[in-house]
């Protein structure tokens, strides 16, 4: 099957923790990403027991949602949605911070490894299978693997934070391709690398 005969998705999930203290820290970029998403659709976030998080209907039997599980028990979330809704997994894109790319960076994939990311790992074990999207939005990396739990659990810096938004944005910009399931013009568009003289800013 081809990216561009894949159906659009059902639900958007956007991966981070509950509560104020970490609102702002490099782990909830996918939070950020649903947020700015519902502004953009006229969604409402409300919190919802059975789906153990806030979930927003964005029309067109689209979801959006934002577990309050703790990262590493996502999957519990994600998948008690998707089964009350019947939403199957390459139906599903799941937003997140990802180490492996420099702020500014996205990627768009299907599929494939889970780079060590908890969240990521327990979606997988609940459903079963690693065949479902992921937009995945580059943090960077503190270049020690010993300080990674500590540099995704605080906040990016003036010019990080800026060119995490501005690779939100990119991907909001690609929303209409991925609605209609043309994943390969949403790839292009997410996927282009920014100049090198904004990411040395």
């Amino acid at each position: 099957m081809t990216k561009t005969s894949r159906p659009a998705p059902k639900l958007i999930v956007g991966l981070g923790n509950p509560g104020a203290d970490y609102s702002e820290t490099r782990h909830n970029a996918g939070f950020w990403f649903c947020e700015r998403m519902a502004d953009k659709l006229g969604a409402v976030f409300r919190h919802e027991s059975r789906f153990h998080g806030l979930v927003a209907k964005a029309g067109n039997g689209m979801w959006l949602l934002m577990p309050e599980t703790f990262m590493n028990r996502s999957g519990q979330s994600v998948g008690a949605l998707a089964r009350f809704y019947r939403i199957a997994p390459e139906e599903i894109l799941v937003v997140h911070d990802e180490l492996d790319l420099p702020p500014g960076q996205a990627r768009l994939k299907f599929g494939g490894g889970l780079g060590g990311h908890n969240g990521l790992k327990d979606i997988s074990a609940h459903s079963g299978t690693h065949d479902y999207w992921r937009l995945r939005l580059g943090i960077g990396h503190p270049g020690d693997r010993n300080a990674v739990v500590g540099f995704v659990l605080k906040r990016p810096g003036r010019e990080e934070q800026a060119l995490i938004e501005a690779a939100i944005e990119r991907a909001l910009e690609a929303w209409p391709d991925i609605e209609r399931g043309a994943y390969d013009a949403a790839t292009q568009k997410i996927n282009a690398r920014i100049a090198r003289s904004k990411e040395a800013k």
